[in-house]
């Protein structure tokens, strides 16, 4: 099949080609599905599976001098009858064809056909399948990328591959039309899709409007999360310990990282506004995400706060990681340097060494 400028031309011959391949993956999947051995995971099920005319489609044309033929693009995707087999439990298998009201059938790129099926549909997922891995074999692959940044990259990246390429702008665009999570997997990985799904990192890139990982002020639902974060910490004597009580009361104190809904970093700030001071406390990240720079965008948080809130130097006591606040600006000081209220509460079994910073 001849391709022009990354569309593949579609004449009699090739449309046959395209309709037999496609009834031959439907009755294989179809059959797939259909499985019930004795002894396996599909024992005793039945799983429907329909398929049909669900998309309608138009001829592409002729564009720049080229006639396309038999190829095409979508133009409607008949939400309500594919609505009805879902809700009956209904499997829909939805082939790389669009048919006319005058008959004729059409050849479709199946990823456009997923983004505006899945649109259409104000889909939860959306999983593409590429040949390898879609942003080339870069050493630094990022895993979450909003629309915007899907152009931009596109822009900038201009060896991919053209199919790689259709499956971006699919995907950025599926993502602005609703959908809440595209995701894109190498289908060469072994266990990409299980990983994917059921891991907090995935194995591929994820488009979503909502941020991955964001910053934000922490609220009773984080409690629970915080512990989890802090206690292994309470435990080797890096942090204080904290009651669940106590922690209640203070949440409003905390910020947190958040990423996939799970609480992965935290730290709070604790204001003497009579001195101008603060109190960096709490500052922890979760095992798997440290040395990615979180510690050091929960103090920028936590420094950007203080000043928010007019105090001119913050401090902080520790036990275990002074080297990391020397390496942030802190500077070691005496225990006369700490508010007096703050003073008054210090820790003589602990022994934490105070460290200072004075902010711009």
């Amino acid at each position: 099949m001849q391709v022009v400028k990354g569309l593949r031309v579609t004449d009699a011959a090739a449309l046959q080609c395209v309709k037999e391949a496609a009834g031959v993956v439907r009755v294989e999947i179809e059959a797939l599905l259909s499985m019930g051995l004795a002894n396996s995971p599909m024992a005793g099920t039945r799983i429907r599976v329909v398929s049909g005319n669900h998309v309608t489609a138009r001829p592409l044309g002729v564009l720049d001098g080229v006639d396309y033929q038999h190829t095409g693009e979508v133009r409607r995707v008949d939400t309500e009858g594919i609505g009805r087999h879902l809700e009956q439990g209904t499997i829909v298998l939805i082939p790389p064809l669009g048919y006319s009201p005058t008959g004729e059938v059409f050849n479709l790129n199946a990823s456009d056909v997923a983004a505006a099926v899945a649109q259409s549909l104000r889909a939860d997922k959306l999983v593409y399948l590429s040949e390898g891995p879609v942003l080339g074999r870069s050493r630094r692959q990022p895993t979450s990328l909003a629309p915007g940044e899907v152009d931009t990259l596109l822009q900038r990246r201009r060896s991919l591959e053209e199919e790689n390429v259709r499956i971006l702008r699919n995907a950025a665009e599926a993502s602005r039309g609703g959908v809440r999570r595209v995701h894109v997997l190498n289908r060469q990985a072994d266990g990409a899709l299980l990983q994917e799904l059921f891991t907090r990192d995935g194995a591929g890139l994820m488009i979503t409007r909502e941020p991955y990982e964001r910053i934000r002020a922490a609220g009773i639902d984080d409690v629970g999360g915080i512990l989890e974060l802090i206690e292994p910490l309470e435990q080797t004597g890096i942090l204080a310990r904290r009651s669940r009580e106590l922690l209640e009361q203070e949440i409003d104190r905390f910020v947190v990282i958040e990423r996939d809904a799970s609480v992965i970093g935290c730290a709070a700030l604790y204001p003497f506004e009579k001195e101008g001071m603060g109190e960096l406390a709490c500052l922890a990240v979760h095992p798997d995400y440290r040395g990615e720079g979180h510690a050091t965008r929960l103090l920028e948080r936590i420094e950007q706060l203080a000043r928010e809130q007019g105090l001119g130097t913050l401090f902080v006591l520790s036990t275990r990681t002074a080297h990391w606040f020397r390496e942030h600006g802190f500077q070691p000081a005496g225990l006369d340097r700490l508010p007096g209220r703050r003073r008054d509460l210090y820790n003589w079994q602990r022994q934490s060494k105070v460290f200072i910073k004075t902010l711009d």
